[in-house]
């Protein structure tokens, strides 16, 4: 996306598409939008780097830094990275204070300028949502969920069902919240993170484990059944209505765009593979690779599903081909670069001051997140209780290790601040449900398979 003087740049109140305004509309200054992107950009990279720094330090998944950093230098402290949508001005915005402080603008151009320079970050945060879930596709597998059967599927059928039932009907009949905006909530304590969990198993010596196979399984179609619901959800609120046949149609166009992508990709993977051999050009792989992702990116939003459905798909095809090793390699410096974007984004735009309980307001905004986090929680340690045929398994700590909600609960949030549906009070709620059973969930299923494991030397002792 190209800016310069000559343009008058506007937001398009229905998304985040740049609209060329009329010539009555003041313009935005090249210049001022380049720096502030720029500026912007140096503050996010720092915020990521250092918030996830500290997490990683104590033993806490960077993630989390990334997430917390945003909120520093968002509207919630610095009003260093703040958006038009919240109602800021470029007024608000330390970085345009700068500039204004540095150069010679005119209200009526700093203000195009803030707007033009908001829509680019929001474009780099879409792009870097699409590739995290494109690098999510190629680290799942498509054969796991075959081994490890219909006691996985079980475990991600009931955590996605149980969690989305009990907080979208508690949400509309405790708090009264609208439907929409109740099923979008609803829908985002689906999902569980398997770079969370992985990483507790591999530190306990656990991820081959009975437990550790069976929460792996779960957790890579728990994805899969998430971002399908993601899509379903997120089409939802552009209808504005929820009708049962609505919902049926969105969820078995879904179903089979991605089970079609997948069947068709298979078939095409051998041609994919050849292309690439056979090219001599600097980086092949890679750039052939992501015109696959944006292709199917763009397939997904143009049949009214979610681009980051498409990019799920190709991560998940491009996976099962030979080339997934040096493919995902290959992908990290592109993640590291647009990724941070995305969950910087996500924080600098949660408003924590909604959830000051000293202001009355705000109080209700308050037991909702304290109802999510019990929610969240409770509807994914009962799918532990659902295997069958196995006596001998730590049924709580399959349950506990779906818990954590991490990156994937992050996506959710962050499309539905970008639809507009979420109200201040729910978003924040959401972010804070995201950050507790992230929190939460390591050091209990490291608890739970500890007391399991002593549990079963000492019946075998008695034995």
């Amino acid at each position: 996306m190209t800016l310069s003087p000559s343009f008058n740049f506007v937001i398009d109140p229905g998304g985040f598409s740049p609209l060329l305004a009329t010539a009555t509309e003041a313009e935005a200054d090249g210049a001022t939008v380049l720096g502030g992107v720029l500026l912007s950009l140096i503050v996010i990279y720092l915020a990521s780097k250092l918030g996830g720094e500290i997490c990683a330090r104590i033993n806490l998944p960077p993630v989390l830094g990334d997430l917390v950093g945003g909120v520093v230098v968002g509207i919630s402290v610095l009003n260093l990275i703040i958006f038009p949508e919240s109602g800021a001005q470029a007024g608000d915005s330390l970085i345009f204070r700068f500039i204004e402080a540095t150069g010679e603008l005119t209200p009526e151009t700093l203000a195009a300028s803030f707007s033009a320079e908001s829509e680019v970050i929001n474009i780099l945060s879409e792009l870097g949502v699409i590739i995290l879930l494109f690098e999510i596709g190629l680290e799942s597998e498509l054969g796991e969920l075959i081994k490890y059967g219909p006691q996985a599927a079980i475990v991600a059928v009931v955590g996605v069902v149980a969690p989305f039932a009990m907080g979208t009907a508690g949400l509309i009949y405790l708090f009264e919240t609208p439907a929409i905006p109740a099923i979008f909530a609803g829908a985002a304590l689906t999902a569980t993170s398997i770079g969370i969990t992985a990483k507790v198993l591999a530190e306990i010596n656990k991820l081959s484990s009975k437990e550790g196979q069976i929460i792996i399984g779960a957790a890579v179609l728990d994805d899969i059944l998430g971002i399908v619901v993601l899509a379903v959800v997120a089409s939802l609120v552009k209808t504005g209505e929820v009708q049962v046949n609505n919902i049926l149609f969105l969820t078995v166009s879904a179903g089979a765009f991605l089970i079609g992508t997948i069947l068709v990709g298979r078939l095409l993977a051998p041609y994919y593979v050849s292309l690439v051999d056979k090219l001599k050009t600097r980086g092949p792989l890679l750039i052939v690779s992501l015109i696959v992702m944006f292709l199917l990116s763009y397939v997904a939003a143009a049949i009214q599903l979610e681009a980051i459905l498409g990019a799920f798909a190709a991560g998940l095809i491009l996976g099962e081909t030979e080339k997934r090793h040096e493919l995902e390699e290959q992908v990290i410096p592109v993640a590291d670069m647009l990724v941070p974007v995305f969950f910087v984004v996500v924080g600098a735009r949660t408003d924590l001051a909604v959830l000051n309980p000293a202001v009355p307001s705000n109080r209700e905004g308050l037991i909702i997140a304290t109802f999510l986090i019990v929610v969240a929680i409770i509807g994914k340690v009962v799918t532990g209780f659902t295997i069958f045929g196995q006596p001998d398994t730590n049924r709580l700590a399959i349950g506990v290790g779906m818990i954590p909600r991490g990156e994937v609960g992050l996506v959710f949030a962050g499309v539905g601040a970008a639809s507009g549906v979420l109200s201040e009070s729910l978003e924040a709620a959401i972010i804070v449900m995201v950050i507790a059973t992230t929190f939460v969930a390591p050091p209990m299923l490291r608890l739970v398979l500890e007391r399991g494991d002593a549990a079963k030397a000492k019946a075998v002792e008695e034995g």
